[in-house]
């Protein structure tokens, strides 16, 4: 079943369920809110992001860093989770999709299509994430987007 989009505005997810886990990150991030963007990941040395922005982090503390960069930089970026599966074993899901977007400069609006996997597993009775994967598949965009978020442009 394709769901989506999602933007972290949800308020029709059931509490506790997988759809509410994946909104609450997405409120998160769009609201640069570190703390909420926090409580999406498990608390272990074993989680695991590979992004555009960070290549592979492992561990709260280097994921973290990533999402400072974001969050306290001049640029914003704004994205949804849209056209994804959701699939659930016994205390994980996982989800496979894409994101659609922009990041804001005061010089430029550049359009963001990323492909994007999360999973997530029940720690201590609550759905947490341990690991994301995103991709930017066309080359120049990738670029700007790399460029922007490092002052570049």
């Amino acid at each position: 079943m394709l769901y989506g989009p999602l933007n972290g505005d949800e308020d029709h997810a059931e509490p506790g369920s997988p759809l509410a886990a994946l909104s609450l990150f997405y409120r998160g991030f769009n609201q640069r809110d570190l703390g909420t963007v926090a409580q999406s990941w498990a608390p272990a040395d074993d989680i695991v992001m590979d992004n555009p922005l960070g290549g592979v982090k492992r561990g709260w503390e280097e994921i973290e860093a990533v999402y400072r960069r974001i969050f306290q930089g001049s640029a914003r970026v704004y994205v949804e989770f849209y056209d994804f599966t959701l699939w659930r074993g016994a205390g994980m899901f996982w989800a496979a999709g894409r994101e659609r977007g922009e990041l804001l400069t005061d010089d430029a609006r550049l359009p963001l299509a990323i492909r994007t996997s999360r999973v997530f597993q029940l720690v201590d009775g609550r759905w947490r994430q341990v690991h994301h994967h995103g991709s930017i598949d066309d080359p120049q965009q990738l670029a700007a987007y790399q460029d922007a978020m490092s002052g570049r442009r």
